[in-house]
């Protein structure tokens, strides 16, 4: 396979990681303009983890019935969907959140598993390594939390 792939594979990956920090960079804000408690972003997060585990569980399955590169492109849309279904979330409806971040999670576990299960079978190892730190760069490079740059007295 060539290499233009792979840079599009990596970079993927790095898209992957960017929004990993976003619900808790923004979620404060998003609490304070809807009434919530910050808490209930770390309820989403698992709801996120749990929506992740179950499509990597299924993706065998479903990577039988359908090229990887279909299961990515499906995956894709529906992270982007999710994350742009957040910002219509208004107040009174906060259980709106968790059907988001069902989707958020579902398209996550498989862009993950159809892109590991194609760098593993088409490329060397050490391209895996390449790609989950590929991961790290978006997760690292997301926005930054907004207490990180809070001056005293604001």
């Amino acid at each position: 396979m060539g290499l233009a792939l792979l840079l599009v594979i990596y970079l993927t990956f790095v898209s992957l990681g960017l929004p990993d920090s976003v619900l808790g960079s923004s979620f404060p804000a998003i609490a304070g303009n809807l009434g919530l408690s910050s808490d209930l972003a770390g309820y989403i997060g698992m709801v996120v983890t749990a929506g992740t585990v179950l499509s990597a569980f299924l993706s065998s399955f479903i990577l039988q019935k359908l090229k990887a590169k279909y299961l990515v492109a499906f995956s894709v849309l529906l992270t982007a969907a999710g994350l742009l279904a957040f910002s219509f979330v208004s107040e009174g409806y906060a259980w709106a959140f968790f059907l988001i971040a069902i989707l958020m999670g579902l398209g996550a576990g498989g862009i993950d598993a159809a892109l590991n299960n194609f760098v593993a079978l088409h490329y060397k190892p050490i391209h895996m390594n390449w790609l989950h730190c590929s991961w790290g760069i978006g997760a690292s490079t997301g926005p930054p939390h907004p207490r990180l740059f809070h001056r005293p007295g604001d």
